[in-house]
């Protein structure tokens, strides 16, 4: 029988909580304010935590407040999935094999969503 303490939560459930709480924010927000405004019972040094990998990684951005920080997003989620498809795209050296193995995997229509944004002088 596992113990609940051991079982380990899904890479990025945490930062995905984080940035929700993040992206619902009118204002940038503490990491105390983050922690309340997560359901999942987190120590505020946890959280500070994760928004210092996420500030690490681009995501969030920073401004002193007080003697510590206020976090904000640096985009909302699309234009976060994009980067991330961008930094995937970018591991690979043969982005031409990349690309094309990924277009030959779209739906009809994602096809047809990804040409007319390609070519949008003809429709």
């Amino acid at each position: 029988m596992t113990d609940a303490k051991d079982e380990r939560r899904p890479a990025g459930e945490l930062e995905a909580g984080v940035m929700a709480v993040l992206w619902a924010a009118d204002a940038p927000r503490t990491p105390g304010e983050v922690q309340a405004g997560l359901a999942a019972d987190l120590a505020r040094t946890t959280v500070t935590t994760i928004l210092t990998r996420l500030h690490e990684k681009g995501m969030v951005e920073r401004r002193r407040q007080g003697r510590g920080y206020a976090y904000y997003p640096v985009q909302d989620a699309h234009g976060l999935t994009a980067r991330r498809m961008h930094c995937e795209l970018d591991r690979d050296t043969d982005r031409e094999t990349v690309l094309a193995r990924f277009v030959a995997q779209l739906s009809a229509d994602d096809e047809r969503i990804l040409r007319d944004l390609l070519e949008p002088d003809e429709r």
